[in-house]
């Protein structure tokens, strides 16, 4: 038999996670409607937050600003995922060339479909993963992040986009991308802001710009 007391701080811990969860929630609802991602990239909140790691456990909390330098690399990418579905990944920015001109809306940074369970490394790469290059004197640009659970495996038709270019990035939709694949609203979100900085310049170098 577990003692009472055992009980209790499971049930204390149990309390205190769901209301961690539900803060956590209604400050993502309140960060994507005030940085308007709602509705320039998405119609709806999602039902649950992302967790995004860059290296040196730099996590995103949404809405916080970071530099490109920051997050150069590729982020770890978790969820609580269903073992036997798929799923998609989209990382965007539609702020380019800036927020106040988005001629360029949205600029696709990373895109990964049938993901299965929350393992990104086996799921397949429609565009490479691109760090944050916002140009100078643009100020900060959104990134933003939604994950879609897929209705079974699907089969893509984009073209396959490498981190060497910065070709058939520009002008990409979220929205549309999930209508065509019929992915719904996104279950899980997250974002963060950046601007201008010296790693700007060795990103463009690297995709030829």
């Amino acid at each position: 038999m577990v003692p009472r007391h055992e009980i209790f701080v499971v049930i204390l811990c149990l309390g205190i996670a769901s209301v961690v969860g539900t803060r956590l929630l209604s400050s993502m609802a309140q960060a994507l409607q005030t940085h308007e991602v709602i509705p320039d990239v998405v119609d709806k909140v999602p039902a649950d937050v992302l967790n995004i790691t860059y290296p040196n456990n730099l996590a995103v909390e949404i809405g916080k600003v970071l530099t490109p330098t920051q997050v150069k690399d590729q982020p770890t990418v978790q969820w609580n995922a269903d073992p036997n579905a798929f799923y998609t990944l989209c990382m965007s920015d539609p702020d380019a060339p800036s927020r106040q001109d988005p001629k360029f809306r949205e600029w696709q940074h990373w895109l990964v479909g049938n993901i299965p369970g929350s393992d990104v490394s086996k799921g397949e790469v429609l565009h490479q993963f691109i760090g944050s290059g916002p140009p100078q004197g643009t100020g900060l640009h959104r990134y933003v992040f939604f994950l879609y659970k897929q209705p079974g495996k699907l089969t893509f038709d984009e073209k396959r986009l490498t981190n060497r270019s910065g070709d058939n990035r520009g002008k990409f939709s979220t929205k549309k991308f999930a209508a065509k694949y019929n992915l719904g609203d996104p279950i899980a979100g997250n974002m963060y802001q950046a601007e201008f900085d010296d790693y700007v310049p060795i990103l463009y170098k690297q995709l030829g710009v």
